[in-house]
């Protein structure tokens, strides 16, 4: 072999890469706005919304996971919007709707769960399941947003836009039984229940303290008047001052005054009658 001749390495011949299964996307924190619960579905965190709506990822007391589409406040109060929305969750095949609220709830937005979802075991097809819900709830607020509907003709003009884009809260829900303590982990349960005994013990103990201050309070003078079954009051009055000692067990009465005469004046009325008072009466003049 010549010092011309190049070397080369046989490497062996590596395993081709497994594709990995698609990684579900992680759903955003819940809003104070948002309902904690629809239905029998409680809430985890948003899928994503518009104007029409939200979707929210959710999952019901039996770990039975669904995609909630809900109405937004404005699109809620639109009858026009509620019709698209009950149309759209009517196109939907039967075994997708798991379950929805009444139409005729004319104060409660519309919702529907999607589904069935499998467990997330990391295989693609609880992931392909997840993303076929999502896009199905897409299409239903879509439908109530109309955004999808192909245009005929040239675009002149403003665009068209719903008046109720701006109310873009979640409509109003209804929640029962109410949310808590289900609601709750097993570290927030144990939380509740340490907060629960704390407060108890600190009244307890302020009770204790209470009593050790006034067990030995005097009563009141003078002592409050009792009412006796014969509609009359015994009052108790108990003397501030102690009598003089006069060295005798009974004492002389006091002498009761005797009322005095005292002379009155009025008008006399054995005067004899004159002519010009008739009848001796002196009120009559005339």
């Amino acid at each position: 072999m010549t010092a011309t001749e190049s070397h080369t390495e046989v490497r062996p011949a590596e395993a081709p890469e497994q594709t990995p299964a698609r990684v579900i996307p992680d759903a955003l924190p819940l809003m104070p706005e948002d309902p904690p619960r629809v239905g029998s579905f409680w809430l985890r965190g948003r899928l994503g919304a518009n104007a029409a709506g939200y979707l929210y990822v959710a999952s019901d007391e039996t770990g039975q996971d669904a995609v909630v589409a809900m109405m937004a406040e404005g699109s809620a109060d639109d009858a026009a919007a509620r019709d698209r929305f009950v149309t759209a969750v009517d196109e939907l095949p039967g075994d997708a709707v798991l379950a929805h609220n009444d139409g005729d709830d004319d104060d409660l937005a519309l919702w529907v769960a999607i589904g069935p979802i499998r467990a997330d075991d990391g295989s693609s097809a609880a992931s392909d399941e997840r993303l076929l819900a999502e896009r199905r709830g897409e299409d239903v607020l879509s439908a109530v947003l109309m955004d999808r509907i192909p245009h005929l003709g040239r675009f002149r003009g403003p665009d068209f836009l719903h008046y109720w884009e701006g109310r873009r809260r979640p409509g109003l829900f209804r929640i029962w039984p109410l949310p808590w303590p289900n609601a709750l982990r097993a570290a927030s349960r144990w939380a509740l229940v340490l907060a629960l005994i704390t407060m108890a013990i600190i009244m307890a103990l302020a009770v204790f303290l209470a009593w050790l201050l006034f067990r030995n309070a005097e009563p009141l003078e003078p002592e409050p008047v009792i009412p006796t079954p014969t509609s009359t009051a015994t009052v108790t009055v108990t003397p501030t001052t102690p009598p003089p000692n006069t060295g005798s067990p009974t004492m002389s009465p006091s002498p009761v005054p005797t009322p005095t005469s005292v002379p009155t004046t009025g008008i006399p009325t054995n005067l004899p009658s004159t002519p010009g008072t008739p009848g001796g009466d002196p009120g009559d003049k005339f």
